[in-house]
């Protein structure tokens, strides 16, 4: 009864020990055996040393002698520095936001060479912006973003070099000038637009009235030559026309009776506006009638108004008319009837089809209506054209007007 209790005791003891040897050796096995996953590196320490460096993979370690001193992240990194302050050349403060993208190529150097190898980049970054900014103004700054991203990539990445770390890409995400500064920015910024827009506006009216003047200028040109041209062509139609009418005359042979009246009527013409008030009789009324009481058998003192040439011979040769741009008067007729032909044949044609159309159509009791169509016989000929034409030994017809030259006198007077 005694030995009961003994016995329990140094089982419970013994079951307390395995314990202790199995939670040891999990512990073990869990601090021997390490995961690295992918992109990542992990620093081991022997007994306070550097050992080695432990890739992607399943690693084994020596537990209680090796230990993991740093896990590094190897991927490339995004770090966005707060605004800082930075002085240009020609003293404006601005403020400036900067990223950096970098990466870590060599672990151990990144944890043994430096103590916290962001912080560091994070002040040389606003060391070497400093320095890059105080040698240039505020244009210059501004306009200047891949000037100085070179700039500050070459000197990180040679500072960083021995870290460790590749600084891959800098880049300026804001440069911020004073307000007032920025007011005066934009005022000089509008100023120079309203400048460029007077000058567009300049050149636009510039080109306008150049544009005008030469249009001007060249219908003014056309208009003159056109009026030239016109008064060359007036001028050679009226002579045209006044020669032929004094050959005309003169080869008609009219009565001085007739042309003294012709005379007579046009009289009036002098006084027929409203603003007239006196008439100027000219000098050769006395001669018209003396020529009118002459050709009514009276007797008159006025002067003889014959030229001495025989009745129906002009004084105007073909050669004074020179060349007419008119058609020959045969040649007109003979034309004219061609033309008439022509469109009395097409007007048979095109009103025979329609004739007999009309008659199948119409009722038997009913006759339809004769076609008003008139075919000309062959032997008729076609009807004669409504012209004139003047015989060669006539002449063209007299016109109803008379001008005596000085020289000839006037016409005689009929005899008694």
């Amino acid at each position: 009864m005694i030995e009961s209790p003994t016995i329990s005791a140094n089982q419970l003891v013994l079951v307390l020990v395995l314990g202790l040897v199995a939670l040891f050796v999990v512990v073990t096995l869990v601090r021997a055996v390490r995961i690295v996953p992918q992109a990542t590196a992990l620093l081991i320490e022997r007994l306070g040393r550097y050992s080695r460096t432990l890739d992607a993979g399943l690693h084994v370690l020596v537990p209680f002698i090796d230990r993991v001193r740093a896990r590094v992240d190897l991927r490339e990194q995004v770090v966005s520095f707060p605004p800082q302050p930075v002085i240009t050349s020609d003293n404006l403060v601005v403020s400036i936001d900067t990223v950096i993208y970098f990466q870590v190529t060599d672990p151990k150097s990144a944890v043994y060479e430096i103590a916290n190898y962001i912080t560091g980049i994070e002040q040389l970054t606003v060391t070497t912006l400093r320095n890059v900014v105080g040698s240039m103004d505020l244009e210059q700054t501004l306009t200047s973003r891949d000037q100085i991203n070179g700039q500050l990539r070459g000197v990180l990445d040679e500072a960083t070099g021995r870290w460790g770390v590749r600084v891959n890409r800098v880049e300026l995400k804001s440069i911020d000038p004073p307000q007032s500064i920025q007011g005066s920015m934009e005022q000089q910024m509008r100023a120079e637009r309203d400048r460029r827009a007077a000058i567009l506006t300049a050149e636009g009216v510039k080109q306008s009235q150049i544009l005008t003047a030469e249009g001007e200028k060249q219908a003014a040109i056309l208009r003159a030559e056109g009026s030239a041209q016109a008064a060359v062509l007036n001028a050679e139609g009226e002579a045209r026309a006044i020669l032929q009418v004094f050959d005309a005359i003169h080869r008609g042979d009219a009565d001085p009776k007739l042309l003294a009246y012709q005379y007579l009527q046009m009289l009036p013409e002098v006084s027929r506006t409203q603003s007239n008030k006196v008439w100027f009789i000219p000098t050769e009324f006395t001669a018209a009638l003396s020529a009118i009481t002459k050709g009514f058998g009276g007797a008159g003192d006025g002067p003889d108004l014959s030229s001495g040439r025989p009745p129906g011979v002009s004084p105007v040769t073909r050669e004074d008319l020179g060349p007419s741009a008119l058609v020959d008067p045969a040649e007109a007729l003979a034309e004219a009837r061609r033309e008439s032909r022509a469109a009395t044949s097409e007007a048979t044609t095109v009103t025979r089809p329609t004739a007999r159309a009309a008659t199948r159509e119409a009722q038997p009791a009913e006759r339809p209506a004769p076609v008003q169509s008139f075919e000309p016989r062959p032997q008729d000929g076609p009807p004669p054209a409504q012209s004139f034409q003047p015989r060669p030994q006539d002449g063209p017809a007299p016109e109803q007007s008379f001008e005596p030259r000085p020289q000839d006198g006037p016409p005689p007077p009929p005899a008694s």
